[in-house]
């Protein structure tokens, strides 16, 4: 099974949230991968210039994956991927990503493919984020980043899923506000409004990336096998 992983904004956790489910996935006993075609910004780790978030990834993917497969485009300066191609003078190949995210696909009982930013980025002068989910025909799992205007923000995004003909399949529901304000309220006015099962609620977290546990997901919400 394959899903497409999206969120109501950026910086609102869709690595975090990717990496644990890929983790949950694979401790359940699937081989699975997690797939980034497109990421900007990147560190230099041990001599080499790599995205954070493609690292992280690369770090929970069973069987590994050549990060070159699990990331089509880096750039290097943190901006929209279409301004940061730009930049460099390149230009996100529609065929390239699609090409590469298929052929990986082939290696895992399942794949979460993480986005960038929210649902609808351009990634070229005529391919968003959005067309990308249309052309894989994947399920979504909506990233929500509990934070005030969330509600507004995850509503749109589905009407914007939906209207496109995709499913919402699940969406997790992340806090990255420490102090928000009636956060079961929220939580059920999200319920409501989504329609679609919460696969994963995960609290306000100092350091995520080292606290998340695959515990925290629902995996039966997602129908795997």
């Amino acid at each position: 099974m394959q899903y497409f992983v999206t969120g109501t904004d950026t910086e609102i956790g869709k690595t975090t949230i990717t990496v644990g489910l890929v983790s949950a996935v694979v401790q359940a006993g699937f081989s699975c991968i997690g797939l980034k075609p497109v990421a900007a910004g990147q560190d230099l780790v041990n001599g080499t210039w790599i995205n954070e978030d493609v690292l992280r990834l690369s770090q929970v993917c069973e069987p590994a994956i050549d990060i070159q497969k699990l990331c089509s485009y880096q750039f290097r300066t943190p901006c929209a991927p279409k301004i940061a191609g730009e930049l460099e003078g390149k230009i996100i190949e529609r065929d390239v990503v699609l090409n590469q995210l298929r052929e990986s696909m082939r290696h895992a009982q399942h794949t979460f493919v993480e986005g960038v930013g929210g649902f609808d980025i351009p990634l070229n002068a005529d391919w968003t984020t959005a067309d990308l989910a249309v052309d894989l025909n994947c399920p979504v799992i909506l990233v929500v980043g509990l934070r005030l205007g969330c509600v507004n923000h995850a509503v749109l995004t589905r009407e914007a899923i939906v209207s496109r003909g995709l499913t919402l399949a699940g969406w997790v529901a992340n806090q990255v506000d420490p102090d928000f304000a009636f956060l079961d309220k929220n939580l059920e006015s999200l319920q409501d409004c989504l329609r679609a099962p919460c696969v994963g609620r995960i609290p306000f977290m100092a350091k995520p990336s080292e606290e998340i546990v695959p515990d925290m997901f629902d995996l039966d919400s997602l129908l795997l096998p």
